[in-house]
């Protein structure tokens, strides 16, 4: 079942067309969220950063989408699912309505809520060999766009396929400065030595919601020093341990970077209270 703006569907039910935006333009932002019994993970950061993205891209956002409201949707999705008491993970997609060739007829929208069962109701570290390389076909732009998680994600696609073809688990991207942004996937955290980085947002990085809580986790840790800074393809050999974070997976360690072999040690400890967090977040 998903749902379409309130509407319970099947997933088989026609309720889109050839004229949608999201479709013709890439017109449509979207928010992938984990939701544990019934209990949605940072649901406050994915709500603000979805209304954020929906004033940058000037898209009328309704009365009605409060944060209650659209956690109602959210959770009735969930359960016509049969997953209220399961891990789950959503999909949710808000486009602008037909109409319009570049320039809207309208700024209205709608939405989809998509609901799919998960494995694990916590973040786990997942030791497996997961190697990465640089995607160098095309380029991340260092602006506020490529900030939003928009469903404009064609360079995520061919650096998926690429990766695929040869043998990696993921890439890097990099922006037009030639400075390392993210992952195809999420957000990339570097370990060197005591001190953790991460590409900041003027570099062109999605705005990530497990990125920010483990920005504001670093923050409290005196062990670490935290640093939101450039990452140079030079830095990524010389580095102890290498990472991707996403709302999903939580926190992803990247074990090869061609002939570099990393630990996992700080992933393993930020993932502890990465969990904790979301526990006390509900």
């Amino acid at each position: 079942m998903v749902n379409f703006n309130g509407n319970l569907l099947s997933k088989n039910t026609s309720y889109l067309n050839h004229q949608n935006r999201g479709l013709r333009y890439g017109d449509a932002l979207f928010e992938s969220i984990r939701v544990v019994n019934g209990k949605i993970f940072f649901w406050e950061d994915h709500y603000l950063r979805l209304m954020a993205s929906m004033r940058i891209l000037r898209m009328e956002i309704p009365m009605d989408f409060t944060m209650e409201f659209l956690e109602e949707q959210l959770l009735a999705c969930v359960e016509a699912n049969g997953l209220l008491d399961k891990p789950a993970r959503l999909r949710f997609t808000v486009f602008r309505n037909n109409g319009g060739l570049y320039l809207p007829e309208t700024n209205d929208v709608s939405y989809i809520i998509e609901a799919s069962l998960m494995d694990s109701p916590f973040y786990t570290l997942d030791n497996s060999a997961y190697e990465v390389e640089l995607f160098k076909d095309f380029y991340v732009n260092p602006d506020m766009l490529s900030t939003l998680k928009t469903n404009n994600k064609v360079i995520n696609v061919v650096g998926s396929i690429f990766a695929a073809e040869n043998g990696y688990q993921n890439c890097l991207l990099l922006n037009n400065e030639k400075k390392v942004v993210e992952a195809l996937n999420g957000n990339l955290f570097l370990v060197k030595d005591h001190t953790i980085k991460t590409p900041s947002l003027k570099d062109g990085c999605l705005n990530g919601i497990v990125r920010k809580k483990l920005i504001a986790i670093l923050g409290a840790l005196d062990k670490y020093h935290f640093e939101e800074s450039f990452i140079s393809p030079f830095e990524l050999q010389k580095a102890d341990e290498l990472f991707i974070t996403n709302a999903i997976i939580g926190i992803q360690p990247i074990t090869k970077y061609r002939k570099k072999e990393y630990e996992t040690t700080v992933a393993a400890d930020l993932l502890g209270k990465l969990n904790a967090t979301a526990r006390l977040d509900q």
